[in-house]
């Protein structure tokens, strides 16, 4: 099955977005988590327990994957209702997945950068992957034939600045950046002229990812967004707040600060593989009630796949 989503081109055309290579790549990625999760049901189904000792058991697993207390109830609950309909490891297995995809798909995966000159904005704390989710992005569009623009509207850290330029010239996309210190929404308005000078496709902005208490911040944000819908109606088209996945439950810590800035659209999950965590996903869109949109599998420009619930939770158990 190849990658559709609304807004977007059908990714089944190119060969390294295929559904079937991709579900590989997401089972290979996800693998620490999957150790945790798959290994322990496979052993749980298998066993001569009772079933309400595998539902006691499995809800330690799924919290060990840190899919969260609530969230982990809630599927429990679910296979509790519905299990006794079936004897058979493979029913109840079916169970655990639809619940998976049903809580991953309770917001729309839509991705609204189809338009003319779409912008979107990158927030979250520093530290999280966002740079480098931003210029994955980038990476992901420009293959598929867009004109892409990046800019670094983190002007408080020269490292963010320089990190970005780093990775425009690997791209060869055009960043633009200014002084260390200069106002960001002045650095964006910039941006946003040469954008439309040159015609270009799709504006992508980073911004500065200082300590999420910082009220100072969400100001800033929202200066931002300001000027960009002012420049380009209906613009931003989506905000991403990245989570750095590798740090599981307190990623929800660092997503509650940021949903006071309302504008957010969905999320960036970072840094799936290599971490035991993975699972944190599920309580990521379950309580912030937002759906991720994509996620990051590894530190290469082309380590990036567009989010789907139903292919997370086959990578997951299956």
């Amino acid at each position: 099955m190849a990658f559709l989503l609304p807004g977007l081109v059908d990714f089944g055309r190119t060969e390294k977005y295929n559904g079937n290579a991709a579900m590989t790549n997401l089972k290979e990625k996800l693998f620490r988590t999957r150790q945790t999760v798959k290994s322990r049901i496979d052993e749980l189904l298998s066993s001569k327990k009772n079933r309400e000792e595998i539902l006691d058991e499995l809800m330690e697993t799924l919290i060990l994957a840190d899919i969260g207390v609530s969230t982990s109830e809630r599927i429990i609950e679910h296979l509790r209702k519905n299990s006794r309909k079936t004897d058979s490891q493979e029913g109840v297995r079916s169970l655990l997945r639809q619940e998976i995809i049903s809580i991953l798909s309770q917001h729309p995966v839509s991705v609204a950068l189809d338009q003319p000159q779409s912008v979107a904005m990158f927030v979250g704390i520093n530290g999280g992957g966002k740079t480098t989710s931003l210029a994955k992005l980038a990476r992901f569009f420009q293959s598929d034939g867009k004109q892409v623009m990046m800019v670094a509207a983190d002007t408080f850290r020269a490292a963010a600045q320089e990190q970005l330029s780093i990775w425009g010239k690997r791209l060869n996309i055009p960043v633009v950046r200014g002084q260390y210190g200069a106002d960001p929404a002045a650095v964006t308005y910039d941006a946003l002229q040469s954008f439309q000078a040159r015609q270009f496709d799709l504006l992508l902005i980073d911004t500065a990812g200082r300590v999420h208490t910082n009220a100072n911040l969400m100001s800033e944000l929202e200066k931002i967004q300001k000027i960009v819908s002012r420049e380009i109606e209906q613009a931003p088209q989506e905000v991403f707040l990245v989570l750095d996945s590798s740090i599981g439950q307190n990623a929800l810590i660092q997503a509650r600060e940021f949903l006071k800035f309302s504008a957010i659209t969905g999320i960036f999950l970072s840094k799936l593989d290599g971490t035991a965590k993975g699972g944190c996903a599920l309580s990521i869109v379950d309580e912030l009630r937002l759906p991720i949109k994509f996620i990051g599998t590894g530190e290469g420009d082309s380590d990036i796949l567009p989010f789907s619930p139903q292919e997370f939770a086959d990578a997951l158990i299956s």
